[in-house]
């Protein structure tokens, strides 16, 4: 068996992706790890070559900043990534920018592709979702956040990259996957309040030419409708950036800020583990 990592990347150190880790994490599944480096205005390729391995090919690549209609600009980039994967590769295992693999699941993860990589009908495999918010205490528990995504797919290029790069579909259909137990930990609302906001004022320009957010403000963390803590370990290549934590943001997990709809699905989930009505672009087999 044979497995791609793919994953695109531009200004990461201008806005603080924690890309080395994302890339590091899933290194140890990986044959090769394709890295679509896009026109930075830092030392993002640095970055990346020096990440201690001979499995990473880069390739480079120029954004299309005028693709703004729903970020599709990520998806192309995304794209351009899967198409470099090795032809012989039976896998691809797509990892963001800002997210990154706990160790603890790879044995699980192998284990799935191993399974369903003869298997036709399965065309990807699902994973939960960890949403970490203003520093690496807490987590989203809201319907504000996705619950799962595809990112491990078949090595077939007749997969595309959907809307804004969350999922992936083919023909425009949703995907066959397989729902596995392992989680991908999402680290993008997690920055110093100076760099949060510089990040997404730029992540707005990927949408829209009007940005609402100044890059030189404080990003204000509180309007968050609904935190809880987390009580588990962080994936190990994250510590260092851990321990570098230099800000201060604390949240009353007992505030709920939802209208009567919002408290009575959330209510309903917690009780049942059920998340009704919610959008899902892939069909579980």
């Amino acid at each position: 068996m044979k497995i791609s990592g793919f994953t695109f990347i531009r200004n990461a150190q201008k806005f603080d992706y924690p890309i080395v880790e994302a890339i590091t994490s899933i290194l140890p599944l990986c044959d090769e790890m394709i890295v679509c480096v896009g026109n930075s205005e830092d030392d993002t390729l640095a970055m990346i070559e020096n990440i201690p391995t001979d499995k990473i090919k880069i390739i480079h690549s120029v954004w299309d900043d005028s693709l703004r209609e729903g970020g599709r600009v990520l998806a192309i980039e995304t794209d351009k990534a899967f198409d470099a994967v090795a032809a012989d590769s039976d896998w691809a295992f797509y990892i963001q920018g800002d997210e990154v693999v706990h160790e603890k699941y790879l044995p699980d993860i192998r284990e799935a592709m191993e399974k369903y990589k003869d298997d036709k009908e399965v065309e990807g495999l699902l994973f939960n979702y960890v949403h970490f918010y203003g520093n690496y205490h807490y987590i989203g528990d809201s319907r504000d956040w996705y619950g799962r995504e595809i990112r491990v797919i078949k090595n077939n290029k007749n997969i595309r990259s959907y809307r804004d790069a969350q999922g992936f579909r083919k023909f425009n259909k949703k995907l066959n996957v397989k729902l596995i137990d392992a989680a991908v930990y999402h680290y993008g609302w997690v920055k110093n309040p100076y760099l949060m906001n510089a990040k997404q004022s730029n992540f707005q320009s990927l949408y829209r030419e009007k940005i609402t957010l100044k890059a030189d403000e404080l990003y204000d963390y509180s309007s968050v409708k609904s935190l809880t803590l987390f009580d588990e370990t962080h994936p190990q290549v994250m510590q260092s950036r851990i321990n570098k934590q230099d800000w201060d943001f604390q949240f009353d997990i007992k505030k709920k800020n939802f209208s009567f709809k919002d408290r009575l699905l959330y209510f309903i989930e917690k009780k049942t583990g059920k998340r009704l009505f919610d959008y899902k672009n892939y069909t579980i087999i």
